[in-house]
């Protein structure tokens, strides 16, 4: 029989802080990235745009499990597999660092942008698809396929606007602005995935509700990825060229005085 499911256990707690860690995880990722423009090839260039890979992989996969904490399967326990919660981690960061470091060293030019928000787009919707095959129930899971369509389509266009983003917006309040509509953005494409979900229960079983084991479990794999975000945050804050999107190239860098148009006095 076809179980009824549910995205909202906990009310609005779960999506809204859900949200909140998609928008932190954009607004260092963007940060980061604008951090990195002017520094060539080096390692400073390398480290800024990996960190803002980690941040907003981290943002984006720690959304999805939250928001996964209000999952609930009447009359079924739900549980998940350990070792394809950590893989679904691994694909998020790889896949969204592909994107990153693509626009970050090519630039934001159509043929590069769409590229890589392609890849990274089909790269967090299979994050997304991955995490819900480590979902374990007393029943099997089916999916709508054009509903699923439809939420690799809102990740490809929210992955590209957010590479975009990345490499063309500088200032605090605008970053704050992206990272509010890319967290929405984020948020949006997996509860369109959450929407094509059914579950057929096989056994019913009392107690179906998310359970406190569950929510153990889904706190410590949290644990990681949001310790990664605080590091990031820190690392962010205590910068002051990151924070006042300021980079330090602009000084450096500016035209030389001629020496012509030097003034002496004796």
């Amino acid at each position: 029989m076809t179980a009824e499911v549910s995205e909202f256990h906990y009310g609005m707690i779960t999506p809204i802080a859900a949200y909140l860690m998609a928008f932190l995880g954009s607004v260092l990722a963007l940060r980061c990235t604008t951090r990195s423009i002017g520094r060539g090839r080096g390692e400073k260039k390398l480290g800024w745009l990996a960190l803002g890979a980690i941040s907003l992989g981290c943002g984006i996969w720690t959304m999805h499990f939250i928001a996964m904490i209000g999952f609930s399967v009447d009359g079924a326990l739900v549980s998940y597999d350990a070792g394809q919660t950590v893989l679904s981690l691994f694909v998020c960061i790889a896949v969204v660092a592909v994107g990153v470091f693509l626009v970050g060293y090519r630039g934001s030019g159509p043929l590069t942008l769409g590229t890589a928000g392609v890849i990274t787009g089909i790269g967090v919707a299979a994050m997304h698809y991955l995490g819900m095959a480590a979902v374990n129930t007393a029943g099997a899971v089916h999916y709508d396929t054009t509903v699923v369509v439809l939420s690799v389509v809102i990740a490809v266009v929210a992955a590209t606007a957010a590479l975009w983003a990345a490499v063309s917006i500088s200032t605090v309040w605008a970053t704050i602005g992206a990272g509010l509509v890319m967290g929405a953005a984020v948020s949006a494409m997996h509860y369109t995935g959450m929407a094509a979900v059914s579950v057929h229960v096989t056994q019913m079983q009392t107690g179906g509700q998310s359970s406190t084991s569950l929510l153990a479990f889904l706190l410590v794999m949290l644990a990681g990825p949001v310790a990664a975000l605080i590091v990031a945050g820190a690392i962010v804050m205590f910068d002051p060229e990151v924070v006042g999107g300021q980079p330090d190239w602009n000084s450096t860098n500016q035209h030389p005085e001629p020496v012509g148009s030097r003034h002496y006095t004796s």
